[in-house]
């Protein structure tokens, strides 16, 4: 199973963000488990510059923007 963290304070970009990334996993038919990290020292761990960021297993794949739904199904191909 996948683990997808969307990092930020919870802003309207966050939640379009995870809306995008909920997207894409549930067309490419794929489990995931879905994590809002919102502890500003959680989100520095992770060595990203702005939010919303998105991790997915322990790997930043993308922060300050929000990608398209194709780049996350890109992202979440295996």
């Amino acid at each position: 199973m996948l683990k997808i963290k969307i990092l930020g304070s919870g802003c309207a970009n966050c939640k379009k963000l995870e809306a995008v990334a909920r997207d894409a996993a549930t067309k490419a038919g794929l489990e995931a488990d879905f994590e809002k990290v919102t502890d500003m020292k959680a989100i520095m761990a992770y060595n990203i510059l702005s939010t919303p960021a998105l991790v997915i297993n322990d790997k930043v794949v993308a922060s300050g923007r929000i990608p398209t739904k194709a780049e996350v199904q890109q992202w979440l191909a295996p």
